[in-house]
């Protein structure tokens, strides 16, 4: 694609994830977002209102039909996003899925198929690869400034089953859908899982050769149900993985770790160095702060650290119109979420 042609996006799913999607590309010289599709028509039209979008769908197929556009960010709910995209990628169109890509293995691998097939642009929003921390420790592992890699440590802890710090869970249906198989929800696995699976992939640049886990579903209101939401999915969990060079690691996560909003840690302990991530608390402004902190060298004899600094990294959002202006995939792909896809299914069939 011409880099004067401008990249045109269509919104797919406009509730409240699909905002950061608008104004992220929205920022972007080049980039047009051009439409939203969503069966809520209220919804819709707030969406497109607000961020200044011309065209508004109820149905995918009309939007497809119409089909002035180059590319979808695909903003659905998880069980949503296979077929979807599958639609997508057969009308020819490049896209952006939110995570996880699936609720299952077998429908991760026809999307990245089908994305193959068709030689278009397939990529999936980790959004914590934005984090400069994590970026660097890559970085460093890879350059081997800690050796040979031995043991790691990975959390994803989140309160909103305890604190009110995002709302009342139990009136609230943007959060109670993830508490229930039934309306689509794999539990904290397949939420946010993947994302500390990811932390841990990528950060040691390690692939995970093996794993078995402890899933747990809590006790939370009356007969586990509130309304239509049975309360069924897992609240926790609690991984020991192996990793392709024999290193050992623990990767768990949990929405009732009170006092954490919503915080991530990797330790990656080396033969000569260590290194820790952390992404969580906040500045002045409340953002959240990413930290990289390392013992190297003679340092490792006293145990002494010190914090590395940081700079700032491009988003997947600015790697995907680039990767749609070079017609090439970039990471983090559908091949990559379809792996660690396979790792949550092996970590419920372990269970």
């Amino acid at each position: 694609m011409s880099s004067a042609h401008p990249v045109r996006i269509m919104i797919l799913g406009t509730g409240g994830m699909a905002s950061a999607h608008a104004t992220h590309f929205n920022a972007f010289k080049g980039v047009e977002v051009v439409a939203g599709v969503d069966v809520n028509k209220a919804q819709l039209d707030k969406f497109c209102k607000t961020h200044g979008i011309d065209h508004a769908f109820t149905d995918l197929g009309e939007a497809l039909a119409w089909g002035e556009f180059d590319a979808v960010a695909n903003v659905t709910p998880d069980h949503v996003h296979h077929p979807t995209t599958l639609q997508c990628l057969a009308a020819g169109k490049h896209v952006f899925c939110e995570k996880p890509l699936a609720v299952n293995y077998a429908d991760a691998a026809e999307m990245t198929a089908a994305a193959e097939e068709a030689n278009l642009v397939a990529m999936v929003n980790l959004t914590y690869r934005n984090v400069s921390a994590l970026q660097e420790a890559r970085k460093m592992v890879l350059a081997g400034d800690i050796g040979e890699v031995r043991h790691v440590e990975a959390s994803y802890l989140q309160s909103w089953l305890t604190a009110n710090n995002w709302g009342d869970w139990k009136t609230d249906p943007k959060w109670l859908w993830r508490l229930s198989k039934s309306h689509g929800s794999n539990g904290v696995l397949g939420d946010i899982g993947i994302h500390i699976l990811d932390f841990a992939n990528y950060g040691t640049g390690l692939e995970i050769a093996d794993l078995d886990c402890r899933l747990k579903t809590f006790h939370k209101a009356k007969g586990d149900k509130i309304g239509d939401y049975k309360l069924d999915a897992n609240d926790s969990f609690v991984m020991n993985v192996s990793f392709e060079n024999g290193a050992l690691g623990t990767v768990h996560a949990s929405r009732f770790a009170t006092g954490h909003a919503n915080d991530l840690r990797l330790r990656i302990h080396g033969t000569t160095g260590a290194l820790e991530v952390e992404y969580g608390g906040k500045d002045a402004y409340g953002r959240p702060i990413p930290t990289l902190k390392a013992c190297l060298g003679d340092n490792i004899h006293t145990q002494t650290w010190f914090t590395v600094q940081l700079d700032p990294v491009e988003t997947n959002y600015r790697r995907f119109v680039d990767a749609v202006r070079a017609g090439e995939t970039r990471e983090p792909s559908f091949a990559h979420a379809t792996k660690l896809q396979k790792l949550l299914d092996q970590g419920m069939a372990s269970e």
